[in-house]
């Protein structure tokens, strides 16, 4: 058995007493940023905008996009989606059921009661001019917003204005391992059902699915207009920046 030195006792005023390492606060540090999370969090749902019940003014057409840029096809397919999720002047601040909401500085998260088709009495977070649920805006934010918060902003939202809802959705429109599938190539070969077949599964109102509605039908010709202008605009005004660089 190992042997214990005896030790005599220092004397109170020993200098070791003052410089032995001072108590961990860790624990007290985690806890007061814990909580000046939770205040954080309180206060971004205090101040953002609660969603106000239209009315909503339908668009005879989709409305142009706020990105710049681009390529034409992907812009026009981007068009074509929101004419059958969001096809209002105000696509961007829509809610489901026609809810608007004016805070777009983040996803809204506000769960609205789905009152037809076959989700009927689920609820929805569907928001913007792409309905995107927010756990999948977050998760596509993630991987393709260009204006991801820093690093150390950990309770940070990616904004949800209008220029980054479409920078996203272009951007995981135009990625081929998103997809399994180049829908640039595909929509200059006119496999347009082709790719909305693809997008069904995500755009159920695409058709092809478990729902449809009023526009599905029209989407091929809505569509084809919205390339010629989206062609039309791209030759008037040449862009030398990619989508969401700004």
């Amino acid at each position: 058995m190992m042997s214990v030195p005896t030790v005599s006792p220092k004397p109170a005023s020993d200098t070791s007493l003052r410089s032995r390492p001072s108590q961990d606060h860790g624990p007290v540090l985690l806890t007061a940023l814990m909580l000046l999370g939770v205040a954080w969090t309180i206060s971004q749902w205090s101040a953002a905008s609660p969603p106000r019940l239209g009315p909503v003014e339908w668009a005879p057409q989709p409305q142009p996009l706020a990105m710049q840029g681009g390529d034409p096809y992907i812009r026009a397919l981007m068009r074509t989606i929101s004419a059958a999720e969001s096809n209002t002047r105000q696509p961007y601040h829509v809610l489901y059921g026609g809810y608007q909401v004016d805070d777009l500085s983040q996803h809204p998260e506000t769960c609205i009661t789905i009152v037809t088709g076959p989700n009927k009495g689920d609820c929805t977070t569907a928001a913007g001019r792409y309905q995107f649920l927010d756990t999948t805006w977050s998760a596509k934010a993630e991987k393709y917003h260009p204006q991801p918060p820093p690093w150390y902003e950990v309770w940070q939202h990616y904004s949800f204005e209008p220029q980054f809802q479409d920078a996203v959705v272009y951007r995981w429109l135009s990625d081929p391992s998103a997809w399994g599938v180049d829908l640039a190539l595909l929509l200059r070969q006119g496999e347009l059902q082709r790719v909305l077949k693809i997008l069904s599964g995500t755009w159920t109102s695409l058709g092809y699915g478990i729902e449809d509605n009023s526009m599905t039908t029209r989407l091929p010709r809505i569509y084809e207009a919205m390339l010629q202008e989206e062609l039309a605009r791209t030759s008037a005004v040449p862009s030398k920046t990619s989508p969401g660089s700004s």
